[in-house]
């Protein structure tokens, strides 16, 4: 008797969601989506269309996808895959609670480094898994969500069978046994999120340039500080480790093109999620991102000044409602790029 598939719910289907949800639907596996009434309506009326840096491009027809904006889709899911920013976590976890079946495993696939914990607070008797997702989607309207940097997702070793049995050739999963550092060190590359949508223009474009390099230098350095006072070592993501980081970023730009070519393997297209927020006029991440390091520093007694003024810059730039601000590094600091 064959194996019955576990239905996957994919709890908010924005970008990210959408991408992840479409490529395992694309790889045979059983998916709904959760999702707000705009995207669900997206995708009713054109499906969904998945490319990638390497010109493979997947599609699946709106007849073929399972799309509500109820959460009491949750019903029938033994995997929830949780995409929705950091902010509304707790409203997702209350849902789950509220609809889904205790046996679903629950795996967070989102920015920062608390969001599972908080998820499992919530949710005391569920399974609930760290997960982390390496690449940046970039939403090109139309059903169509295009993968513009690499990586595969991480989820925690713990459930290496559900990566396995959930992972496809265009998606592959991997594991690892200590995701609070895996969190930690994605995080550290996350803070180029706040620079990218301070400047305003797309992420290649904004690492290319020396000032925009310094000032992420800064705040990864920073960001290390307060980690070694607290204990934490960070993982490896992606191509170089963290110590390293910041000499990198600070390099010339014709060495920094030699040495990070992989890390400059970015699609022209590519902005970040946080430089998305603020175009559309939403809450951005920025508490989980520059914020957790000011955080962390402050409970250590040290101070992060350069995150300090890119996390007050962003929520100036919330307040206004008027899209990026389109700042240079020496606007934001003209004495220390």
């Amino acid at each position: 008797m064959e194996e019955r598939k576990p239905h996957v719910v994919v709890a908010g289907a924005g970008t990210i969601g959408c991408f992840v949800g479409g490529q395992l639907a694309a790889g045979g596996r059983t998916v709904s989506f959760l999702a707000r009434p705009r995207i669900a309506d997206e995708l009713a009326q054109h499906g969904l269309t998945l490319s990638d840096q390497d010109d493979c491009t997947l599609s699946v027809a709106a007849k073929d996808l399972a799309v509500a904006v109820d959460p009491a889709v949750l019903a029938s899911a033994d995997v929830v895959l949780v995409t929705v920013k950091s902010g509304a976590t707790r409203e997702m976890a209350a849902s789950i609670r509220a609809c889904a079946p205790a046996h679903a495993v629950v795996i967070s696939l989102q920015n920062g480094v608390d969001n599972a914990t908080i998820l499992q607070d919530a949710l005391p008797g569920m399974n609930v898994v760290a997960g982390m997702v390496p690449f940046n989607v970039v939403a090109l309207g139309a059903g169509r969500f295009h993968r513009a940097t690499g990586g595969d997702i991480v989820i925690d070793a713990k459930a290496s069978a559900l990566a396995e049995s959930l992972g496809t050739p265009y998606l592959p999963i991997t594991t690892n046994a200590d995701m609070r550092a895996v969190a930690w060190g994605k995080l550290l590359l996350n803070l180029n999120n706040a620079l990218n949508a301070l400047a305003g223009v797309p992420l290649r474009e904004e690492l290319a340039e020396r000032d925009w390099r310094r000032v992420l230098a800064a705040c990864i350095s920073e960001a290390l500080a307060a980690l070694g006072a607290a204990g934490i070592r960070p993982a490896k993501v992606g191509v170089l480790p963290p110590a390293l980081l910041p000499q990198v970023l600070r390099l010339p730009d014709p060495l920094f093109k030699l040495v990070a070519a992989a890390q400059l393997r970015i699609d022209p297209s590519a902005r970040s999620s946080m430089w998305d927020d603020l175009e559309h006029r939403r809450t951005t991440e920025i508490d989980q991102l520059q914020g957790a390091i000011v955080a962390l520093a402050a409970k250590h007694g040290l101070r992060a000044p350069f995150n300090e003024t890119v996390r007050d810059h962003i929520k100036a730039a919330e307040r206004r409602g008027a899209g990026s601000p389109r700042l240079t590094a020496a606007a934001i600091y003209p004495s220390r790029t």
